[in-house]
């Protein structure tokens, strides 16, 4: 087996691993084995599991972000919001569980919260280009700040994968549709009023017409 291929077997059982007894709970001696490969294998590729987390986040963290953020040219970011919304509350479509376990882990890891920065980054990026662009297309309210609506929404999809840990009862993923749904209609740009001039000549017309 080449060093490469060690290396990728490695990354995908510590992923798997961090996903399913958590980043406190993974031991390397449960990587290695699940790995079929020994602890001296694993510490010839990785000086820590913090750094094995990092780099695995960085192999396959990536595909959980995009999934998560559903990329799609072809989606304008007012659906994309709207579904992205409607996931959030859906157990049965709610990935990330390796980079959850990379939020907890960087508080006390800088080498992973060093590769999270990064992901999350290049994932903010996306967004404020796309934010941008659907206000140059008359989508969205354009007096908003591109950076601030990027934010938040990286933090409603953070907060997400933190939330089913602490054991709340899911809300209806029917009503929270609605609320994302209205979220996004006053996101969109303002309503132009009619102006003095147009509001007096419709009722001039309203008052002609009438008996």
């Amino acid at each position: 087996m080449s060093s490469s291929e060690t290396r990728e077997r490695l990354l995908r059982a510590g992923a798997e691993a961090f996903e399913t007894d958590g980043y406190e709970g993974t031991r390397v001696a449960d990587i290695a084995t699940a790995a079929g490969l020994s602890n001296g294998a694993l510490y010839s590729h990785f000086g820590s599991k913090g750094e094995l987390l990092a780099e695995a986040l960085r192999a396959h963290g990536s595909q959980e972000l995009a999934a998560l953020f559903l990329d799609d040219p072809d989606r304008s970011v007012i659906d994309l919001l709207v579904a992205i919304g409607a996931r959030l509350v859906d157990p049965e479509h709610r990935p990330g569980g390796l980079v959850a376990e990379a939020l907890v882990a960087s508080r006390r890891d800088p080498d992973v919260a060093e590769r999270m920065s990064a992901h999350l980054a290049d994932r903010e990026d996306w967004l404020i280009e796309l934010i941008g662009s659907a206000q140059g297309d008359g989508l969205l309210d354009p007096s908003l700040s591109p950076e601030v609506l990027s934010r938040f929404c990286l933090m409603i999809l953070l907060g997400s994968l933190l939330m089913p840990s602490v054991g709340l009862p899911p809300v209806a993923v029917d009503d929270w549709s609605a609320f994302m749904s209205r979220l996004a209609v006053a996101l969109g740009p303002p309503v132009a009023e009619p102006s003095t001039s147009e509001s007096s000549t419709s009722e001039s017309a309203k008052n002609q017409g009438a008996p």
